[in-house]
């Protein structure tokens, strides 16, 4: 089949997480054609490298992050007025409020009704705009025009406004109408035709926001199914990313209704949802997705690389606690090293090994704070008076001589320990399984979820429970082998790449088997070539079933979600 993969990061052009799955993703699926459209792609990172491509990607197409303007079309007043009654509409529906009602908890028919006619409105809104982009050559010009900040002050000002967006100020207005421009931007691409997306057999949105928007127009013009995988939900993100320090009330009130209804809507129309944890699935639920379309498909990470670590427990240093991740306040470096002073009044011998890099300025910052901090908890200690002094806690970056690789920061210690206070997917928490190593966890994210019954979680922000959870394996050898063990052939089993391959590609087909393909596909003669599409099973209608209603081919009829396996070991340690 033919897959339009709508991305918005780093692929094809730089390293990172995001590109290193679409790469494996890409290459894992040889057995299909690839069209790659890549969003928020400038001429600066482009120049940064472009990573070789496997010859299933039949091509790529970029758009950048900012367009000068409509390809020097000038709108007339019809288009105008139809601007205005469209972009009118979706702010109306922002404004009076984005959380749908399944968040709220609202128990009475007339709320639901009132929930789903905002939902209505924004969508018929949305795709309104959209028609008018295709129409008249995009909507950039528009979008930034004085015109779309009156119709946004006349929606806050309406009576049946959020209270927060009536006092909504000239600032403010300005400030969420630029923002409503960037977020709307793939409306004008030109995506959207039989040279494009119109020719896929599916559309993969790799993430949500801008990415998932592109994949929902196309659904929406070329009746094209759409596939939405979140490993962290964009919706979350812009919460965390807006918080009371980056932006005034009205501002983030009125963001936050608009990307809870753009989010509310693609999870609506998508065919398919594959969140990367139950952290993220409970996201999608509470937004109104509905839980029959949703398939969890935790992210892939190569394990050969930790192979030999794994498979080598006793390199490990029995004495030594090890960290392993970015230097951020998220982390909660501060709480780690106030745990290990008290592990230390049990254990004299242990040592800590803090191993990565600061994550931006305020990464630089923190890890500087890190540093006085251990500094003034443990003194150098030295064994004589003629002797130079040591200090437990040792700051080290992937590379330093003592941690050359990621695998050797992993078996530098018995017990590795992540003390997050946010987290999403625990990519590291995976990589220590990889390595069999013995695991002490904070509860949160999707922490429960990964580590099952092979680690010892605590609650955040404690350090008395965390550094009684390390002393218990700093002192039983035996627990520490049989965790890591188990935690090894958890990982194995569940959180490769080859696993997440092959969840993708049984989605892909029975998407596909929903929604038949209508391309014909011929070969190097010009006839058509058999056996060249999926096999459409399953497919209702009166030729297999006389009772059968035929459906659409957007209503999606799958059966319930796989149930993942529980593990047979129970979570352990104190909670």
């Amino acid at each position: 089949m033919r897959v339009g993969l709508v991305i918005e990061g780093d692929f094809p052009y730089v390293s990172g997480d995001a590109a290193l799955w679409c790469d494996r993703l890409v290459r894992g699926l040889g057995q299909h054609e690839f069209d790659v459209y890549a969003l928020d792609r400038g001429r600066a990172r482009q120049d940064d490298g472009r990573v070789p491509l496997p010859p299933q990607v039949r091509r790529v197409r970029t758009a950048p992050p900012r367009t000068a303007g409509d390809n020097g079309v000038t709108h007339g007043w019809r288009t105008r007025r139809r601007f205005t009654e469209c972009y009118g509409e979706l702010v109306t529906a922002v404004c009076a409020g984005g959380v749908p009602a399944a968040v709220e908890g609202a128990a009475d028919a007339g709320s639901q009704g009132f929930h789903d006619d905002l939902a209505d409105r924004f969508g018929n809104a949305l795709y309104g705009l959209a028609e008018l982009a295709r129409d008249k050559g995009g909507l950039v010009s528009a979008l930034r025009s004085d015109t779309a900040v009156r119709a946004l002050e006349r929606a806050c000002r309406a009576p049946h406004a959020l209270r927060t967006a009536h006092e909504a100020r000239v600032p403010d207005l300005l400030a969420v109408a630029a923002h409503l421009e960037r977020a709307l931007r793939p409306l004008s691409l030109d995506w959207y035709g039989d040279d494009a997306l119109g020719t896929a057999d599916l559309c993969h949105a790799t993430t949500g926001g801008p990415a998932a928007l592109a994949g929902l127009l196309a659904r929406h013009f070329c009746d094209v199914p759409l596939l939405v995988t979140e490993y962290g939900v964009r919706l979350r993100s812009h919460y965390l990313a807006f918080g009371p320090d980056t932006a005034a009330p009205a501002v983030r009130a009125l963001l936050g209704a608009f990307h809870g209804r753009l989010a509310a809507e693609i999870y609506r129309r998508a065919a398919l949802l594959t969140p990367g944890n139950a952290h993220a699935r409970r996201w999608q639920e509470r937004c109104g997705a509905d839980r029959a379309r949703i398939r969890t498909v935790y992210p892939g990470r190569a394990a050969d690389r930790f192979a030999e670590v794994g498979e080598s427990p006793e390199r490990a240093d029995p004495r030594t606690l090890v960290w392993v991740g970015r230097v951020e306040p998220a982390k909660d470096l501060v709480s780690l090293l106030h745990a290990f002073a008290e592990v230390r009044k049990e254990e004299p011998e242990a040592r800590l090994r803090i191993v990565g890099s600061p994550s931006g300025a305020a990464g630089a910052e923190y890890l500087g704070h890190c540093r006085a901090l251990a500094a003034q908890l443990f003194p150098d200690e030295a064994e004589g008076a003629h002797a130079v002094g040591d200090n437990p806690v040792s700051f080290e970056e992937i590379g330093a001589p003592d941690a050359p690789t990621l695998p050797d920061a992993y078996a530098a210690g018995a017990v590795v320990v992540l003390s997050s206070v946010v987290e999403g997917f625990p990519v590291g928490l995976v990589e220590a399984m990889f390595c069999g190593r013995a695991t002490v966890s904070t509860d949160v994210g999707a922490v429960v979820e990964v580590i099952g019954g092979t680690g010892l979680v605590v609650p955040p922000r404690n350090p008395r429970a965390l550094a009684e959870a390390c002393v218990t394996l700093l002192r039983d050898p035996e627990r520490r082998e049989r965790l890591g063990a188990a935690a090894r052939a958890r990982a194995l089993e569940l959180f490769t790449v080859e696993q997440n391959i092959a969840a993708f590609h049984g989605i892909y087909l029975e998407i596909v088997s929903h929604c038949p393909v209508r391309r014909v596909v011929l070969d190097e003669s010009g006839e058509p070539l058999p056996f060249a599409t999926p096999a459409e099973s399953r497919v209702p209608g009166r030729w297999t079933d006389p009772t059968a209603r035929v459906l659409p081919r957007s209503t999606p009829t799958w059966a319930t979600p796989v149930p993942v396996r529980a593990t047979p070991l129970a979570a352990e340690g104190p909670r």
